[in-house]
């Protein structure tokens, strides 16, 4: 290895991977630094894309793909299913294999990687990020660089140390829980969510189907709620009454970031992307296509840093984002506060209205249309997303 390097980035992820390669494709040196032995492990995820959001840096491949999912169930508290057919519209992948794959796209591209080192600091140039201080192998080693990406999720401790704002109020942190379960007897193309104070209050419950009869079972709920009564007891009281005799193959608990975007994702020679930038859709909780987003456009514009020498312009990176997904994330967060709050009644009403509706005219505007009809404000919010 180099002492010095263009660009580290800390953490791979998706977004660290795409950080990595799209820096490394311009030409620049680049070296990523995961803390764990081994890309993709352990899974903190519910594994659920959409298959635009993976095509668009990946080509599709069965060993990372579990289930092919192309319809959506949505399950009021009384039961009622609404079910949105979208063709071939994502899946639930094996984030393991998923992983590993997008790592060695940026390592194709030139990116050195290195597993097993831990960072535990920064290193400062005249008040400048100037590289990273990590432990590999029980000895302290530091490396400088020019640029340094921060991808070492929600708590970022990376972009904390380089002086930006990272911290989540708890209220705006998703309490998350989620099992792997063998003999769920589900539909294998259907993405399940539950709604209702029973289940997941201020949130939602979901089953995503794995292949050999496996699923990924869990739920979010608002960190108020989750003051009050645990996740868990949400999901052990729902395996209780659904699926008693299924046997757990893994659990995992943690904190989702539930919010807009950080007010500021880049300073002097820092960047943050993915969960440490809270580049997570606010509505679904889901990270990894707008991870891989963010860490495209972090990762480009670094490299165009280096080649320019010019290092204020990664200052750049957080207009593109909110342009690209950022703004729109804007809109999900308005849509989520006027909907995860519904009651009982107001969920069960929203499913059998739109039961109502023609299968072939069933989408997810109609869905957010109906449930947010006597809000007119939202109801432009919801154009915005869907149909303009």
């Amino acid at each position: 290895m180099k002492s010095d390097y263009d660009i580290i980035v800390v953490g791979a992820g998706p977004a660290g991977s795409m950080a990595a390669r799209f820096a490394a494709e311009k030409g620049v040196s680049v070296l990523m630094l995961e803390k764990d032995r081994d890309v993709g492990y352990p899974v903190r995820c519910g594994e659920a894309v959409s298959k635009a959001g993976v095509s668009e840096f990946i080509e599709p491949d069965e060993k990372w793909i579990s289930s092919h999912i192309n319809n959506f169930a949505l399950i009021s508290p009384d039961g009622t299913e609404a079910t949105i057919e979208f063709g071939d519209a994502g899946y639930v992948l094996e984030r393991r294999i998923f992983d590993y794959e997008l790592a060695k796209t940026a390592a194709k591209a030139g990116a050195e990687i290195l597993t097993r080192a831990y960072v535990n600091g920064l290193l400062f140039e005249n008040g400048v990020v100037s590289g990273v201080k990590y432990e590999y192998r029980g000895e302290q080693k530091q490396l400088s660089a020019k640029i340094v990406i921060a991808a070492d999720g929600v708590e970022s401790r990376v972009g904390r140390w380089a002086g930006l704002r990272t911290f989540t109020d708890f209220r705006e942190m998703e309490c998350c829980v989620q099992i792997t379960a063998s003999n769920i007897n589900v539909e294998k193309n259907t993405l399940y969510f539950y709604f209702g104070q029973n289940v997941a209050p201020g949130g939602y419950f979901w089953i995503f189907p794995k292949s050999n009869n496996a699923a990924n079972i869990g739920l979010g709920v608002s960190g108020m709620v989750g003051k009050k009564k645990s996740a868990l007891s949400f999901l052990n009281n729902f395996m209780s009454n659904n699926f008693p005799d299924s046997p757990i193959l893994t659990s995992i608990a943690g904190g989702v970031p539930s919010s807009i975007t950080l007010e500021k994702i880049s300073g002097p020679g820092i960047m943050l992307v993915g969960d440490a930038a809270r580049q997570v859709n606010p509505l679904s909780g889901g990270g990894i296509a707008s991870g891989m987003i963010g860490g495209s456009i972090a990762g480009r514009i670094a490299g165009e840093a280096i080649l320019r020498n010019n290092l204020s312009h990664i200052l750049s990176y957080d207009k593109e984002w909110h342009n690209r997904l950022g703004k729109r994330h804007e809109i999900f967060e308005r849509i989520k506060n006027g909907i995860y709050n519904f009651s009982d009644d107001k969920f069960n009403k929203i499913a059998q209205s739109f039961n109502s509706i023609p299968k072939d005219k069933r989408t997810l505007g109609r869905l957010f249309t109906t449930a947010l009809l006597n809000q007119p404000s939202l109801l432009v919010d919801i154009a915005k997303v869907f149909i303009i």
